[in-house]
Parts: C-alpha cells; sequence; structure tokens
C-alpha cells in the first residue's frame, strides 16, 4: 500500500492560518469601514466596535489603537465595554511590531498574551478614511484554546534528524572514557527481556539508559503511564512474567523481526568505542524510530531501516556525531 504523503509541521500551521484568514478577513474590514465614520468620537466608537464584534462568534477582545499605537477605544468583550484600556500603548506588542499587507489585514504570528499568559494571536485591520489616509487599527485578540478550526494531530514525517547538545559536554568529550556499568556487564540478558516484552508482551515503547542501569517502558494496555525498570528487573527473565501476553501489533511500523536487530544495534554503539559512545537508546514500534544519544551529548532520531543499513564505523566518526 502507497503511503500517505505527510504535510510538515508547517504546513499544517500554514493551512490553519489560512483557514483563520477566510473566517476573519471579511467581518474586520466591514468594522474598519464602520469604524471610519465614527474615528475621533470614542461613544461612537465603542458602539460601532460592540456591534462589529457581536458578529463575531469567537474572540476575545475588539478596540482600535491609533497609527502609534495607541488605544483610542475601549475593550469590547462577551462581558460589555472596559474602559480600563483606554489610552493603552499597545506598540511594543508583537502583532502591531509586523507589517501589515497592501490589502490592510493582517493576522498575527501567535504570541503569549500579556495577561492570561496563554497563545494567542490578533488580527488587525487598517482602518482608512477617505482618500485613503490611515487613521488606525482594528485589532480583535484571540485565545488560541478558543478558536472554531477544526485541528487534527500533528504527524511528524519519518525522517533522521540530528540535534547537537551541550557545547561544553561537547568540548570535553575526549577527556572522559565510558565506565562499565551493570548494564554492560548483563548487556545479553538485558537485551533479551528486552526483546521479549516488546515481541510478545506489550511494550511498544523503551529508553534504555545504558550508563545509569535502568529503562523507561510504555505498555499498550496503559500507554499513559511508563514504567520504570531498574537493572534487577532487567537481568531477570522473570520481570516478563509481569506483562500480560499480547500479540505483536500489526499496525506498528517496525517488523517483530528487527527489534532483536536493532538491539543488536544499539549495543555495537555502546562498545564502539572508549570516548564515543551511546548513553541511550530508544526504540518505538509506532513511530519507526530509533532515538540516540551519544557520550558527546548528540542525539539522533533516525527511522528503524536507515539505522540497521548503518553500521558502528559509521557512527564512530565525529563528524557523525557533531564533535
Amino acid at each position: 500500500m502507497k503511503a500517505l504523503q505527510q504535510d510538515t509541521l508547517k504546513e499544517q500551521i500554514d493551512r490553519q492560518r489560512a483557514a483563520l484568514k477566510g473566517m476573519l478577513r471579511e467581518p474586520l474590514s466591514q468594522a474598519a469601514q464602520a469604524c471610519s465614520g465614527a474615528w475621533g468620537d470614542r461613544a461612537d466608537l465603542d458602539a460601532v466596535l460592540a456591534a462589529a464584534f457581536a458578529t463575531l462568534p469567537f474572540g476575545n477582545f475588539m478596540y482600535a489603537v491609533d497609527t502609534n499605537g495607541i488605544q483610542v477605544s475601549s475593550n469590547i468583550s462577551r462581558e460589555g465595554i472596559i474602559d480600563a484600556d483606554f489610552g493603552r500603548d499597545r506598540s511594543h506588542r508583537p502583532y502591531m511590531k509586523e507589517a501589515v499587507p497592501a490589502e490592510g489585514f493582517l493576522l498575527s504570528r501567535a504570541y503569549i498574551s500579556e495577561r492570561a499568559k496563554r497563545p494567542s494571536l490578533t488580527a488587525i485591520q487598517i482602518v482608512r478614511k477617505a482618500r485613503g489616509r490611515v487613521l488606525g487599527f482594528v485589532g480583535v485578540d484571540f485565545d488560541l484554546r478558543d478558536l472554531p478550526i477544526t485541528r487534527e494531530l500533528s504527524h511528524q514525517p519519518t525522517q533522521w534528524r540530528q540535534i547537537k547538545g551541550d557545547p561544553s559536554i561537547r568540548g570535553a568529550v575526549f577527556h572522559q572514557t565510558r565506565s562499565n556499568s551493570v548494564m554492560d556487564q548483563n548487556i545479553d540478558t538485558v537485551l533479551g527481556v528486552v526483546e521479549e516484552l516488546m515481541v510478545a508482551h506489550g511494550v511498544y515503547h523503551i529508553i534504555l539508559h545504558f550508563s545509569s542501569n535502568r529503562a523507561v517502558a510504555w505498555h499498550i494496555d496503559d500507554p499513559y503511564r511508563y514504567r520504570l525498570l531498574d537493572i534487577q528487573e532487567l537481568t531477570d527473565p522473570n520481570s516478563c512474567l509481569a506483562y500480560p501476553r499480547r500479540p505483536y501489533p500489526k499496525n506498528a511500523a517496525v517488523a517483530a523481526g528487527q527489534i532483536r536487530p536493532v538491539l543488536e544495534g544499539l549495543r555495537a554503539l555502546r562498545f564502539m568505542d572508549e570516548m564515543l559512545y551511546l548513553r541511550s537508546g530508544t526504540l518505538n514500534i509506532f513511530n519507526g524510530v530509533v532515538g540516540l544519544t551519544f557520550s558527546c551529548d548528540g542525539s539522533h532520531y533516525v527511522p528503524v531501516n536507515e539505522f540497521l543499513d548503518k553500521g558502528a564505523e559509521f557512527w564512530v566518526r565525529g563528524s557523525t556525531l557533531g564533535v
């Protein structure tokens, strides 16, 4: 079956913003035209804004500011007219620092609101007098959680990603050596237990912390909680008896037969070099991604098939690990 093409996060955000612009452009244009005739009279301006705000099914506040960003109206809210912000200087707010397009309408980038401290955005519409002279702007503030758009959960495309860590750790990497941990000493047993848990007992996501002798696991029957496995549990095959038998998920992106090769790949990276070595490794069978964090604090998130194509010699090069 051909895989569906996944949009990037930016493409999904752009699509949502386009939908919002379509909802807001015409109502704000009409409000700006009405405000033009009332400009300079605070009471009339408040009345015009209140009538316009009533046509919007969403929005926290509506107001008018002059060309210097000084508020020349009250705040119009669902609770009524609030006059406390009359004269407020909004020129420093993020939405007033963006360039308004030639057509006079702007949907700002999202920002953190000054009072509620929540992700918000503001729609701005230029108010013009006859002959095109700019009087100021009409603004409407929105709380992102209140916007009436249908948002699908973002799907990240499965691709190789590298993230550099703490520069101070990278700078000291050649002055350290790997200490042989208890997990290292019992690696055959640990990998055998982990494989069994993932193939036959419902564990779908695991993080192996080789240096600190522990693992964090998520089980398909209880996906919202993680389980901490200490070294005693990881080195005792009887631990598998504490997990119910579960068939391997049919919708997993990682085949059951790939789990052992992935784990062997993590073993190879753990022992590949005394200075450049794996500190922790992650496998999620639904993401289809292997996560790697090395002694230089660099992290990689690699699709399983690509990970299996690479040998330890590929990783031991400092340039690959970002040192």
